[in-house]
């Protein structure tokens, strides 16, 4: 009389599948933690830079009023009474610290703008545009501001006014970003971006921080010829930094 021959019980089923289940979802896992790494260390530019606002953040929460006053902006009272303009420090402490003390916005918003136009563009383009929009955001804002100050359109106390550097650079990025939207939502984009900057600018109670986010986002657009051979949206999926 033959025997059966041994055949896999429920049991045995229910743990193979149950094995089954694990091994994918640690490959997912895997594969997620890959992709993330990936995304950061082929866009150093932003992660470093926002490393350095991590730092500076802890920073300012530790320390006293006194220093956060150091991190205010370029208008100052000269030794003869009258506002002198030393755009240095603004220029410099804009890239340094966020005026608001809270990093993990940023951190999004770096994420999701910064290392997109990083990826898109190669570091060395998305500096040049950061960089640009920046400056000339600055230069602006405080030149405007320093000439209210200077002939009573504003007080002597309006030119501590603290730069907000690091959202001129965003919104210069975000602006350029129109570029790699594709026709017909492009208009769509470039429309959205600008009511959402130029709104404040355009309402009562509007500041020189409203002036430089126009200013940057208006540079941004020109930057146009930067994003000349720029990689694809596809392409981008599988970002390598240049």
């Amino acid at each position: 009389m033959s025997r059966k021959s041994p055949g896999p019980t429920a049991d045995s089923d229910t743990d193979n599948d149950s094995g089954t289940g694990s091994d994918n979802g640690r490959r997912k896992g895997r594969r997620a933690l890959s992709a993330v790494r990936r995304w950061i260390v082929t866009a150093p530019g932003t992660y470093i830079w926002l490393t350095v606002l991590f730092v500076t953040t802890v920073l300012l929460h530790r320390t006293t009023p006194a220093f956060e006053d150091g991190t205010s902006g370029g208008i100052s009272d000269g030794s003869s009474g009258a506002p002198s303009w030393d755009p240095v420090r603004p220029l410099l402490s804009g890239v340094l610290w966020i005026d608001c003390g809270h990093w993990i916005p940023y951190a999004v918003l770096f994420t999701v703008f910064h290392a997109t136009a990083e990826h898109w563009l190669g570091t060395l383009r998305w500096l040049a545009v950061a960089a640009l929009t920046h400056v000339l955001a600055v230069l602006l804002g405080e030149g405007v501001l320093g000439w209210a100050v200077r002939y009573g359109d504003a007080s002597q106390s309006a030119g501590n006014t603290l730069e907000v550097g690091v959202s001129y650079a965003l919104a210069g990025v975000v602006a350029v970003l129109t570029y790699r939207v594709p026709h017909p939502w492009r208009y769509v984009y470039a429309f959205a971006v600008l009511v959402f900057y130029g709104v404040p600018l355009a309402a009562d109670g509007r500041t020189v921080t409203d002036l430089g986010h126009v200013t940057a986002v208006l540079t941004g657009l020109a930057c146009y010829r930067l994003t000349r051979g720029a990689r694809s949206p596809e392409e981008t999926e599988r970002p390598a930094a240049q």
